[in-house]
């Protein structure tokens, strides 16, 4: 019943609300509208949005630059390719605020404290913006989203005007820390994150690069000011809390967790490897199913760094563990008698996992922690290859 009534309300949500251009009445406020995390990996990291509320004109929306449309062709392959045009959507406020409390996530209003000049001038602004003609963009996760339009809107209309402080950033982050202090370390979600976006993303963030993550833009807004004719006001007149959620208990996924099921791969890698050091034999499906894996991870990594247009899978090191080669090389190592020729290749896979692990001492890129079992055990297998390759088998 409830997941019903979360449909009926978000397609309430999504009703297209006629254009109301005009003149804002002195009761009119604008805000922003940040929203807590949810449940599923693309909602970890929150939400934002503006709402103008006008009680004596009866206007009170939602603009909402989070939207995109499934029925956009070839949606998913531009979605891969980073080709995907997201759009400011616009919709009225209670069907919004009610979709979220369905969803147990809380919901914070931060009444901006603008003269009336300038809400006129947001308002017209996210109007015109959300005419069919201006509505899309092309999102990017850390540049170009629903939270850093937030900050970039507000920027636009104040100009100079607005001052983001930054002492409440008391402590440097990489763009990766940030993500990961929305998730937790030892889960899917962020086992795939940390694989499939490169180094680009561990260099440290500036105070304002923050805002990319809907929290950082709340408490950047509560910290900034406006200056005005010699005078410093705060940009955020009032705070409420519109929602509060209640915390929900964690469900034990531990066995289940990347850490658990890689590291019983692992173990029954190294178990292999050991039984064939015992029985002077190679196991060629084992070798024949990691250099698979491995290879076909590698091309994915690979396609994601030269065939898309997202910023964040650049100069991605975990090629150095998934290798793309291997996967033209399995026919070549499922060989009863291989050629000694591929322990070269072997070595090659070996002196790549410790340039990995230099990457990862010296901090040029963080790799997944869930990864380590399967590193080892890559490691383990590659020595054993090295010195059974060349033997009688």
């Amino acid at each position: 019943m409830t997941k019903k009534y979360f449909l009926f309300l978000f397609l309430l949500a999504t009703v297209s609300v006629k254009a109301q251009f005009g003149s804002l009445s002195p009761a009119a406020e604008i805000s922003i509208l940040t929203i807590g995390p949810g449940a599923e990996l693309y909602d970890k990291f929150g939400h934002s949005a503006f709402r103008i509320k006008d009680s004596l004109s009866g206007v009170d929306v939602v603009f909402n630059y989070g939207v995109y449309d499934f029925n956009t062709p070839n949606f998913y392959t531009k979605f891969a390719r980073g080709k995907l045009l997201y759009q400011l959507g616009l919709t009225y406020y209670q069907p919004f605020f009610e979709s979220y409390v369905v969803q147990n996530r809380w919901v914070k209003e931060q009444v901006l404290n603008l003269h009336q000049t300038e809400k006129q001038a947001v308002s017209d602004f996210l109007w015109t913006n959300a005419l069919p003609e201006n509505k899309k963009y092309k999102y990017d996760f850390f540049y170009d989203n629903c939270a850093t339009k937030i900050r970039d809107v507000v920027q636009e209309i104040l100009g100079n005007k607005l001052e983001f402080k930054e002492d409440h950033i008391t402590e440097e982050y990489t763009f990766r820390e940030l993500i990961q202090q929305n998730l937790d370390a030892n889960t899917w979600g962020s086992l795939g994150i940390d694989i499939a976006l490169g180094a680009v993303i561990d260099r440290k963030a500036k105070p304002i690069e923050y805002q990319f993550l809907p929290d950082y833009v709340f408490k950047g807004a509560a910290n900034a000011v406006i200056h005005r004719e010699g005078e410093t006001e705060p940009l955020v007149k009032t705070t409420k809390v519109l929602f509060e959620n209640s915390p929900q208990p964690q469900a034990n996924t531990f066995f289940w967790s990347p850490m658990f099921v890689l590291g019983i791969i692992g173990l029954s890698m190294v178990f292999v490897t050991y039984r064939d050091y015992r029985k002077k034999s190679r196991s060629r499906y084992l070798d024949a199913a990691i250099f698979f894996f491995t290879g076909l991870i590698g091309i994915f990594l690979l396609l994601l760094w030269f065939a898309t247009d997202h910023t964040a899978t650049a100069n991605n090191y975990n090629l150095l563990w998934a290798f793309p080669i291997s996967i033209f090389v399995i026919f070549a190592i499922s060989k009863r008698q291989v050629s000694p020729k591929l322990r070269r290749y072997v070595l090659l896979l070996l002196l790549l996992l410790a340039l990995l692990v230099i990457h990862w001492i010296t901090g040029v890129q963080v790799f997944a922690i869930g990864l380590l079992p399967l590193l080892v055990a890559l490691a383990v297998r590659y020595l054993y290859l090295m010195a059974f390759i060349g033997k009688k088998e």
